[in-house]
């Protein structure tokens, strides 16, 4: 049974992802940075009849969780075949280039950019272990800055330069993560969900966590031909998903 690790997965995306994935007879591992939380959700999954999943606790900040949830999977699987790295943050609702205090955008990118790269660089060795390891970087629309740049755009005023910033700096990790991968047999995307209904964005969005899920565990469980960083969105209409950068 292969087993995959999910960040940020106690609710919404998240959450919804790891019930998704353990129908498909996967080995969740559900991340939390509050390990209450993530008994709680674990409870309810098992008690609605999904049994392939277990809470550890994961703050992408801190280093000491990682260690700790690298230890616990390498003890009890011996490798991890896929990291679904989805903990974020949105910050404060407005984001001015001009006035938003650096340490806004700072603790923005601690979570969205560094935290995922905490996050990568510690199960990487484990991951290196499966025969066909996946990565997959849960990403935004709004970290298109070829989409941001017209104005026909849907979203082309949502302009949040903190949440921006970590997003397209994750991209660029992304495509870096995957070219330094490339000659292994790993998949590295970067995936955005869509602008969907979730607790991140008091429920404005207009995609349903089902759908977002779906499409995360479509771009996620790919074969040995499929492409590798890449970008893909939610929100695209072409039916391979790719979005410009």
């Amino acid at each position: 049974m292969q087993s995959v690790l999910i960040t940020g997965a106690n609710r919404s995306i998240g959450l919804e992802t790891a019930r998704q994935l353990s129908k498909k007879e996967l080995f969740v591992y559900l991340g939390s940075r509050d390990l209450e939380k993530g008994r709680s959700a674990v409870d309810d999954l098992i008690r609605n009849g999904f049994e392939n999943v277990k809470p550890v606790e994961i703050d992408v900040t801190k280093p000491e969780t990682l260690s700790a949830a690298r230890s616990l999977i390498e003890d009890e699987r011996g490798k991890l075949d896929i990291l679904i790295s989805n903990a974020g943050v949105l910050g404060p609702p407005v984001q001015h280039a001009v006035d938003t205090p650096i340490e806004d955008i700072r603790h923005i990118l601690d979570t969205n950019l560094f935290g995922n790269i905490n996050a990568t660089r510690a199960f990487l060795n484990l991951l290196k272990l499966s025969e066909s390891p996946r990565i997959s970087l849960i990403t935004s629309g709004l970290a298109s800055l070829t989409l941001h740049s017209d104005p026909s755009w849907r979203f082309y005023d949502v302009k949040q330069v903190g949440y921006m910033a970590s997003k397209a700096a994750l991209n660029a990790y992304t495509v870096t993560l995957a070219y330094e991968l490339k000659d292994l047999p790993f998949k590295v995307n970067a995936i955005d969900p869509g602008f969907t209904a979730t607790d991140f964005n008091n429920h404005i969005g207009t995609g349903t966590v089902e759908s977002a899920a779906a499409f995360i565990i479509k771009h996620t469980l790919t074969g040995n031909d499929a492409p590798t960083g890449q970008f893909f969105s939610n929100d695209i209409a072409d039916t391979s998903g790719i979005s410009p950068w």
